[in-house]
């Protein structure tokens, strides 16, 4: 079980087929073998992840703490499924066929039927480091374990396990069914095989695999939150106010979302813990986390997921 929580039965589902339903080329690359993936964790990562994976038109096993929360992750996938169904104009029945190919349920034990596990739980050293313990234990010995960590050194990770060679960075980007990179970062011991064999899955899933290497942030967080540390650092000195400084971001710099506001979208506690990864990793006070940034993350406004962050989300 992961992290330690009592057994339960998944939810009905399985694999799809008839109308509706996109016919894909057979693969044959080095992931051609791949047909089933477990992903952990059903959070905002992790349903993203689920939906892209069944979208390609792999069976998932969802696996989480809770049925609730397992509930809670299909029908956001359910819901997002609707839009983009509605968007591309899919074929009627489609949507529901796609949600058919995930099954979710709280029992880790599902892993054993995979090809690869790829974990998405909360940006936690502690609870990574259970998790990976019982994926370890759980998962067949030639099977991959994927991370889907931010920050968190995979050489680390790796250690956890009997398998050093089989275990890697795969970092989508959020919303992960709409952004196009997944950044694959290798441990000390990962194996060029597994390298190879993630870059191809991930190019069957219609992203693009960047390969960097395992320092802490990587290449995408080492960049960005450093930048919004700083403008919660402009926020909290009285630069500017958060809407001014989000407006020169976006008007000046041609970044779509301002930093405020997309710190909000990805959770003010996550962008604490990847400074705090950085700070520590690197040893360079340029990357302190901000006090007010730590300051709100104690008072619970963690962003859109809580309603309150650097701005205001009714009804949330």
């Amino acid at each position: 079980m992961i992290a330690g929580a009592p057994s339960a039965a998944r939810a009905p589902g399985g694999a799809a087929g008839g109308a509706g339903v996109e016919t894909r080329p057979a693969a044959s690359g080095p992931s051609a073998a791949v047909r089933r993936v477990a992903v952990i964790g059903g959070g905002t990562m992790g349903n993203g992840i689920a939906q892209t994976f069944a979208t390609a038109g792999f069976d998932v096993e969802l696996v989480d703490v809770r049925a609730d929360f397992v509930s809670r992750a299909l029908t956001t996938i359910g819901k997002s499924l609707e839009r983009v169904a509605k968007k591309q104009e899919w074929l009627a029945d489609r949507a529901a066929e796609v949600l058919k190919r995930i099954r979710g349920g709280t029992a880790l034990e599902v892993v054993r039927e995979c090809d690869i596990a790829i974990e998405a739980v909360s940006e936690d050293w502690a609870l990574k480091q259970k998790v990976f313990e019982q994926l370890d234990q759980a998962a067949r010995p030639e099977a991959i374990l994927a991370t889907n960590t931010s920050s968190i050194s995979i050489t680390e990770i790796a250690a956890i396990t009997k398998r050093v060679d089989r275990v890697i960075g795969m970092h989508f980007m959020n919303p992960v069914p709409v952004m196009p990179l997944v950044e694959i970062i290798r441990g000390l011991a990962t194996s060029d095989a597994t390298t190879a064999l993630v870059s191809d899955l991930a190019q069957r899933l219609g992203k693009t695999p960047v390969e960097v290497n395992d320092y802490p942030g990587f290449v995408s967080n080492r960049i960005l939150m450093p930048m919004i540390n700083e403008a919660a650092f402009c926020l909290m000195e009285g630069v500017a106010t958060r809407e001014a400084i989000d407006t020169v971001m976006k008007l000046g710099m041609n970044h779509p979302m301002g930093p405020l506001a997309l710190a909000d979208l990805i959770g003010l506690d996550t962008c604490l813990s990847i400074m705090e990864v950085l700070h520590q990793g690197l040893g360079d006070d340029k990357y302190r986390p901000c006090p007010l940034l730590r300051k709100m993350v104690r008072a619970g406004r963690l962003g859109r997921k809580s309603g309150h962050g650097f701005y205001e989300y009714p009804g949330s």
